[in-house]
């Protein structure tokens, strides 16, 4: 598993929010040049690759951007107050490490400060911080220092987090949400032998609004669809199997519904062929039945006259968080579903 846990590192490492996804598209095209046809990129920034030619096509989205923040205003002082981009959980971000990426000139670090408890009222301890009362720290003296960085608003920030391995196959880092998806896609990409039209998208600006999905998957028009992505894994305090039944080390996820129905109900003929697939090549695998949260498959399914859509998730544990944590027996294996299920879609569809 040396390989896929080299390329999730890269991939997880690499800074890239939503909308500012150059840095990840750039290491896609890099790591899937000689196992595709043809890569480009559109208009809105998704990277597209296609492999094969025969009927049924098929279109593998990812999304490439993560959860981030944006320098909203620069204060006198030469302290960063932010917006967030994406769904962050406020106290996850406090005292955290983070990484300004000018338009030009190097990367700043700095760290994300807030009022020390030593000055708090008893009231003030005893409430959440939130986003707006926390600022950016980059060692700046005033506002001219600031811009002398090439800081301005609208530069985009990134927690710096870096890839670590523990026990069990487990690794953690930031950005798992997607970049595993992402792995998969690629190790499938190198794994498969097909003729099959498939389509493999980075796309843009998931944790924002499905945006890529939407407009990739118009242009495309593939006669069915699959998005890879992170499913909130359980088995740790704080949630029960009411919760979620879905747990490290058991195996791709395929996703039944989520969202309570509001994102994608997945067509009886795609569960079919997953789990066919699954079963044929004895990969465990975990079935989901969410009441919260969605992926690009929400929007693929809806595309022009409707696409056949369905999920391969990657069990993941504290997502949108600067740790978020994965099994590589889990990774490994939902890039064989995926392989394998792409050579087998002719006899499904």
């Amino acid at each position: 598993m040396s390989g896929i846990k080299d390329l999730l590192a890269r991939l997880a490492e690499a800074h890239g929010i939503s909308g500012y996804e150059g840095t990840i598209r750039a290491i896609v095209e890099d790591e899937l040049k000689g196992y595709v046809d043809e890569i480009r990129t559109d208009r809105l920034g998704n990277l597209i690759a296609k492999k094969g030619g025969k009927s049924p096509s098929v279109m593998i989205a990812a999304h490439i951007d993560e959860i981030g923040l944006m320098v909203k205003c620069i204060e006198s002082e030469g302290f960063l107050r932010f917006a967030p981009i994406g769904g962050w959980f406020d106290q996850t971000l406090l005292n955290q490490r983070v990484v300004v990426h000018p338009e030009e000139g190097e990367p700043v670090f700095g760290v994300i400060g807030s009022k020390p408890p030593h000055r708090m009222k008893k009231e003030e301890r005893e409430k959440t911080i939130k986003i707006e009362d926390m600022f950016i720290d980059v060692g700046a003296r005033n506002e001219e220092d600031v811009t002398k960085l090439g800081i301005a608003i609208g530069t985009p920030i990134t927690i710096d987090a870096h890839f670590v391995s523990l026990v069990n196959d487990r690794v953690v880092c930031k950005a798992f949400d997607n970049r595993s998806g992402v792995a998969v896609m690629i190790e499938a990409l190198r794994r498969v032998n097909t003729e099959f039209e498939v389509y493999a998208v980075g796309t843009v600006q998931e944790e924002v609004g499905l945006k890529g999905a939407r407009t990739s998957a118009f242009e495309l028009n593939p006669d069915v669809a699959l998005a890879i992505d992170t499913d909130i894994a359980g088995g740790h305090p704080g949630i029960e199997k009411k919760d979620t039944t879905v747990e490290l080390d058991k195996g791709p996820v395929i996703t039944v519904t989520d969202a309570s129905g509001r994102g994608i109900i997945t067509p009886p003929p795609v569960l079919r062929w997953l789990k066919g697939t699954a079963s044929r090549y004895d990969i465990p695998y975990q079935l989901s039945v969410s009441e919260g949260g969605t992926t690009d498959a929400t929007a693929i399914h809806l595309t022009r006259s409707g696409i056949p859509t369905g999920v391969i998730g990657v069990p993941t544990r504290y997502i949108h968080s600067p740790v978020e944590l994965l099994s590589l027996r889990d990774l490994d294996r939902c890039a064989e579903l995926l392989a394998r299920a792409l050579e087998h879609i002719g006899e499904y569809f």
